[in-house]
C-alpha cells in the first residue's frame, strides 16, 4: 500500500468510529504524524488534501517547514500550499526551544509544567502573539510519561487561564502503551470527564475545546470516546506488512 492509500484507509477508519459514537466525523481532525516519515509522502498527504501535521522534534519541524514550498514547486504543484499546512508540536518541549516552536507551531499539544507556560507567555507577549496550546495530563501515571498527574490537573488550568499571551484550548494525553486499544479507553474516558468538567465552568470565549488523545493503536477507541484530535504515524507513515516482510 502507498502512503496515500493508507492515509485513506485511516480516515475512513476515523469516520466509522466517529459514526458508532453518534458524532459528526468532521469534528474529529486526523493529526498526521510526519516524524518518521519522509517529505515525499507529506507532499503525497496534502496532494490528497491532508493540511494537520505534528512532528516531536523542534529543529526538523523548522527544516521541514523552510523546505516544503520548494519540494512542492519540485513535485509540480503551488508551493503556496505550504502555508496552508497547520504544524502541531506533539513531542515533549524544552524550554531553551520553546520560541522556535512557538514561531512555527499551529498548536502545541505538550505543555507539562509551569516553567514552560511561563516561558511561552513570556514569548507571546514579546512577539505579540497568542500561542494555543493544550495541557498534557498523564492520566496513567506512569513515570515513563510526561505530563501534568490528574489530580493536579485542573488547578494548574486555572492558574494557566488568566495568561494573556498563552491560551489553552484544551487536553491532551498518552494512554498506555499495550497491543490492547481497549486498555486505553479508561484513560480517554478519564480525561474526556476531566475536559467536559473545565469546558463546563469555562468561558465559552476560552475556547477550550480540543481533545487530543489516540494513536496508531488505540485512535478508533479515541474517537469514540470525544478525542477531536487524533495523533496517527505509524499507521500511515510506516511500512506496510509486505514491506516489513520483504525487508527481512
Amino acid at each position: 500500500m502507498t502512503t496515500a492509500d493508507k492515509y485513506h484507509v485511516i480516515r475512513q477508519r476515523m469516520v466509522d468510529a466517529a459514526r458508532r459514537a453518534n458524532r459528526d466525523p468532521t469534528s474529529v481532525t486526523l493529526v498526521a504524524v510526519s516524524k518518521g516519515g519522509s517529505m515525499d509522502q507529506i507532499v503525497d498527504l496534502i496532494a490528497c488534501g491532508h493540511r494537520d501535521f505534528g512532528e516531536s522534534r523542534v529543529q526538523q519541524l523548522q527544516d521541514r517547514i523552510a523546505a516544503l514550498p520548494a519540494i512542492l514547486e519540485a513535485r509540480g504543484m503551488d508551493p503556496g500550499l505550504a502555508a496552508a499546512v497547520r504544524w502541531h508540536m506533539i513531542g515533549h518541549l524544552q524550554r531553551n526551544k520553546a520560541a522556535t516552536a512557538a514561531g512555527h507551531s499551529w498548536l502545541i499539544h505538550g505543555v507539562d509544567s509551569m516553567r514552560l507556560a511561563e516561558e511561552l507567555e513570556s514569548i507571546g507577549q514579546r512577539r505579540g502573539k497568542m500561542i494555543r496550546a493544550l495541557l498534557e495530563v498523564n492520566v496513567s501515571g506512569e513515570e515513563s510519561k510526561y505530563g501534568v498527574k490528574l489530580p493536579a490537573a485542573r488547578h494548574m488550568y486555572e492558574q494557566f487561564r488568566n495568561m494573556s499571551a498563552l491560551r489553552f484550548v484544551g487536553l491532551m494525553t498518552m494512554a498506555p502503551n499495550h497491543p490492547d486499544p481497549e486498555k486505553a479507553r479508561e484513560s480517554f474516558i478519564i480525561l474526556r470527564e476531566l475536559f467536559d468538567e473545565i469546558r463546563l465552568e469555562s468561558d465559552p470565549t476560552d475556547d477550550f475545546d480540543q481533545l487530543s488523545m489516540g494513536m496508531s493503536n488505540d485512535f478508533e477507541a479515541a474517537v469514540e470516546e470525544g478525542a477531536t484530535l487524533i495523533r496517527v504515524g505509524t499507521a500511515i507513515f510506516g511500512p506496510s506488512q509486505t514491506q516489513a516482510l520483504e525487508s527481512l
